[in-house]
């Protein structure tokens, strides 16, 4: 499914660089912010929905999964509200950057055809981690391969028959999310979900909020330190001499490890929800068994992952440009990619046992010192010296009932 969502993402950027290099290079601006400002906040909020559902479906505690997403629906909505502002006032807020201002003028009108896009990431963040919590990832996957494949034809018509170019791409994106939205919820009312397990029940209308909330800054602050530091060299390559190239290659960069990162987030996403299944179940060692076969799957990865990009530099570069000096600044930084994986598809997938266990928290800070003060090999380290730690408390049972059992109404 990760490598179904990175599909579409590149098409995206390919005809971004198929427009010019300066299209590709607003593209980049405008990706990186939409990105910082909107969908990594959203992003992390909406992760603090997944040890809930997880550990409530361990329990067989159903009304809680279904009130969860209802409300985690509702505060991504009242998030979006000031990022949408943001979005739409792009430009005033990068020429006061000093940011160049042709290519902030392109990146502004991205914001603003994409703006949109936030009230339909609301809903389908939430939906894509409720039917993943539930185990219904088959359904989840083919919902996003069919809107995927919509993506190729919609974006050429939008972006070259249409001559809309950027904006064309922006509202491609937004048509693709929106149609794996109605897939989902089409899906989940044929499945006659909604007749098995009741949307509602009468209960204290404060009842649970806290933990969500708690749960949801603690997740958003641990997505947001680790994928702001990737968009933040994106936004101080505009600083830097030839900022259109700088740019353009930080567009094919940040592709790149999207592309790296699908593996290592699909072992997050599963032993996340493994884990609070089996803590929800009452069965910490079956939980830390797989933890240990994640983290070994991530260890693999990782080495495939260096040995891919280092070997396969030229030939990946050109999917997105012909431009040659874009081109060779591509390739000199794609081993280096590669070697920084290394150490982030093992953290990646330690972040999400944490989150499994509902210790959001401890990976946001572990991230903060690490990806701001020290490098991604501490943040690997201190994940998995803490993981062992969990590894003691869960064989006393308590560490997930209380979770599922606090927040049942």
């Amino acid at each position: 499914m990760g490598l179904v969502s990175y599909l579409k993402n590149m098409i995206s950027v390919a005809c971004m660089g198929r427009l010019g290099r300066l299209e590709l290079a607003g593209g980049a601006l405008a990706i990186g912010f939409t990105n910082i400002t909107g969908y990594s906040v959203l992003s992390g909020l909406a992760m603090g929905m997944e040890p809930l559902c997880s550990q409530a479906f361990g329990s067989r505690n159903l009304h809680m999964v279904n009130l969860s997403l209802q409300r985690t629906i509702f505060i991504l909505l009242l998030a979006s509200l000031p990022i949408g502002i943001i979005w739409v006032n792009l430009e005033p807020i990068m020429l006061k950057l000093h940011q160049d201002p042709e290519i902030t003028r392109i990146a502004g009108l991205y914001c603003k055809y994409a703006a949109p896009d936030l009230i339909v990431y609301c809903i389908l963040n939430p939906l894509r981690i409720f039917l993943r919590t539930n185990g219904k990832t088959w359904p989840l996957m083919w919902c996003s391969l069919l809107s995927t494949l919509l993506h190729f034809p919609i974006t050429n018509i939008l972006t070259f028959t249409l001559n809309l170019g950027l904006q064309g791409v922006a509202l491609s994106t937004i048509i693709t999310n929106l149609s794996t939205s109605v897939f989902i919820l089409g899906y989940m009312f044929f499945n006659h979900t909604h007749k098995t397990e009741p949307m509602s029940k009468p209960e204290s209308p404060g009842e649970g909020w806290g933990v969500l909330f708690r749960l949801a800054i603690s997740s958003c602050l641990a997505v947001c330190s680790e994928w702001w530091w990737y968009e933040l060299m994106t936004f101080l390559a505009g600083y830097l001499h030839k900022p259109y190239i700088a740019l353009a290659t930080s567009a094919i960069v940040i592709q790149t490890t999207s592309l790296m990162y699908t593996l290592p987030s699909a072992l997050s996403m599963s032993i996340s929800t493994r884990v609070g299944n089996e803590l929800g179940a009452g069965e910490p060692g079956r939980a830390h068994l797989a933890t240990l076969v994640a983290i070994g799957l991530a260890l693999l990865t990782s080495v495939v992952g260096l040995l891919g990009i280092t070997f396969g530099k030229e030939a990946w570069g050109k999917v997105f440009t012909n431009d040659s000096e874009v081109l060779k600044l591509t390739i000199a930084a794609l081993p280096i990619i590669g070697v920084c994986e290394l150490a982030n598809c093992p953290q990646t997938t330690c972040s999400g046992v944490l989150r499994g266990s509902a210790r959001p928290s401890i990976g946001a800070r572990i991230n903060l010192c690490s990806f701001y003060l020290g490098e991604a090999r501490d943040d690997c380290t201190a994940k998995t010296k803490y993981l062992s730690e969990i590894r003691k408390e869960c064989h006393r049972r308590e560490c997930a009932k209380p979770l599922a059992e606090a927040t049942s109404p």
